[in-house]
């Protein structure tokens, strides 16, 4: 079970993907970047000053150092898809103990949006447990 700390940085998390649609970004572009870069890095680690920045700021971070790969010409999930999938990542991260790069290999942003629908009313734990398991059939 998770702490309220632990909890706390999984809604921000949340809302940080839900921002990204309000920034226009594409949800897609936008979430493969955000797991990959050293922003989600820095929310792994068991203690960082990321994890008290807030949304905004963590945004703004994201914006200068990935200008890049932030494209805003792509399709933007809706706000439930966005939060659940942010939540999720931080969670997994959490439950498991994997970094955000090892969990994007194993649920990239079309697998959260194809599973929404069907996972979202899970508990976090067995959402995780079967987006591992149908990673690891595929890749036996």
């Amino acid at each position: 079970m998770l702490d309220v700390f632990e909890l706390t940085l999984c809604d921000m998390q949340g809302k940080l993907f839900e921002m990204s649609a309000n920034e226009g970004f594409s949800s897609e572009a936008f979430i493969k970047t955000f797991m990959l870069s050293n922003t989600a890095a820095d929310l792994d680690k068991l203690f960082n000053h990321m994890q008290w920045a807030g949304q905004g700021y963590i945004i703004d971070r994201l914006r200068e150092q990935n200008a890049d790969t932030l494209e805003t010409d792509g399709e933007l999930y809706d706000n439930e898809t966005l939060y659940w999938s942010g939540y999720l990542y931080r969670y997994w991260h959490i439950y498991t103990g994997e970094t955000s790069k090892e969990i994007y290999k194993q649920a990239p942003a079309k697998t959260m949006r194809a599973v929404y629908l069907m996972y979202h009313t899970m508990s976090p734990e067995m959402a995780i447990d079967r987006l591992k398991d149908t990673y690891a059939r595929k890749h036996k």
